[in-house]
């Protein structure tokens, strides 16, 4: 067996992602590692590959103390709950789990999935996020949603029903989308989401169509500076509301954070399973990045003749883990612990290049000792991390 050691990214937690990548439709602006398959699929056989790759991570990473479990996709709501159930309890089969697990699944609002919830909760899942994405019906239609404004709300509802945690999802910067037209959206939202909202500005990535019709001059989306006007509504209407930025892009009322989603942005440790998951390993030669085959089918094949479906690992040296913890970290309102950054570079932060971003306004400096974006600071985050990994 595999020992354990010790290593500065082993206090955070360990969690496990569950990667089910299918969707009823593609949504014209995803890059997600999503597929639509018009056929039944055979659950039963998914989970039994499923249960084999959770238990070569276990075999890979013994000994942990899973704290969170997230169900994301693809639409894992379009699984059985059955299915469900019978992933979650491979992962406690594998390794210990806390008793205060947060366990979360990504839904979409349909009626037909969140007809489901009743049984998700009786398998294990005790918070659910819902793609919600928009709250009029003709933005949802040009994202291409398969709900309308209505029966989100019912969605919303009956979460709240069978969940004590729930969450939603909004897009913004959406084409015509106005600051005053967003504040109201949000207000409502808010109204609606009880404790935490994730508000996404959407970008147009190669390889969508949401990018071919750009091109084509057949899209248009808000300039930089509507953006940016969009983007500074978000942060004042829902620190407004009381549910502040933790992250850049999620808003929670204080203890409401999605502590798996924390997990990952303070650089803890997580297996990630299923097609085309990525996970951070602690193992006896150091922190170790995974990445499972992306075609569903392929993984399916390889899971079952090989036990995984793992395609890559790379160790990363300090370079790549101080590199990746402040990407991670300064996206978190708390900001980052030097120290740590310290323990994993093999060095300290440059001191002038920290000075000169201070007084730039761009970071600030907690009486702890923590260094934070600050508001100028975060919607430059890139160049800020840039300037500290230099």
């Amino acid at each position: 067996m595999r020992r354990m050691i010790d290593h500065p990214t082993r206090d955070v937690g360990f969690g496990v992602y569950l990667h089910w990548p299918f969707c009823a439709a593609k949504c014209p602006y995803c890059d997600f590692n999503s597929h639509v398959r018009h056929g039944r699929l055979d659950q039963a056989r998914w989970r039994a590959a499923f249960a084999r790759e959770i238990a070569h991570a276990a075999a890979l990473a013994p000994g942990r103390t899973v704290t969170s479990i997230f169900l994301g996709g693809g639409t894992p709501s379009l699984m059985e709950p059955a299915t469900v159930g019978a992933l979650l309890d491979a992962v406690a089969g594998a390794w210990s789990v806390a008793p205060d697990i947060e366990v979360t699944l990504e839904a979409n609002p349909t009626s037909v999935e969140a007809g489901r919830f009743r049984g998700y909760r009786a398998a294990g899942v005790n918070r659910v996020s819902l793609g919600v994405q928009a709250l009029d019906d003709a933005s949802l239609k040009r994202l291409g949603r398969l709900h309308s404004t209505a029966e989100a709300m019912r969605a919303v509802e009956t979460a709240a029903a069978h969940f004590e945690r729930y969450s939603f999802d909004l897009i913004y910067a959406r084409p015509d989308q106005t600051p005053r037209a967003w504040a109201t959206e949000l207000r409502e939202a808010i109204a609606r989401a009880a404790e935490h909202l994730s508000l996404y500005q959407l970008t147009i990535e190669e390889g969508t169509p949401f990018h071919g019709l750009a091109a084509a001059g057949k899209l248009t989306v808000p300039d930089d500076d509507t953006a940016r006007a969009l983007y500074d509504v978000t942060q004042e209407v829902c620190a407004g509301e009381g549910l502040r930025a933790y992250e850049i892009s999620n808003h929670a009322r204080p203890g409401a954070e999605s502590r798996h989603n924390l997990l990952y942005w303070r650089y803890g440790e997580y297996a990630g399973i299923g097609p085309g998951a990525h996970g951070r390993l602690v193992l006896p030669e150091g922190r170790t990045g995974t990445s499972t085959e992306r075609n569903p089918e392929a993984w399916l094949a390889r899971a079952e003749a090989e036990g995984h479906g793992i395609v890559e690992t790379e160790a990363l040296g300090p370079g790549d883990q101080a590199d990746e913890f402040l990407m991670m970290g300064l996206r978190l309102r708390e900001g980052i612990d030097p120290a740590r950054y310290a323990a994993l570079a093999g060095r300290p932060l440059d001191s002038g290049r920290v000075a000169g971003l201070v007084a730039a306004g761009l970071v600030a400096r907690a009486p702890d000792g923590r260094l934070a974006a600050t508001p100028k600071g975060a919607p430059v985050l890139n160049a800020v991390v840039a300037e500290l990994a230099a």
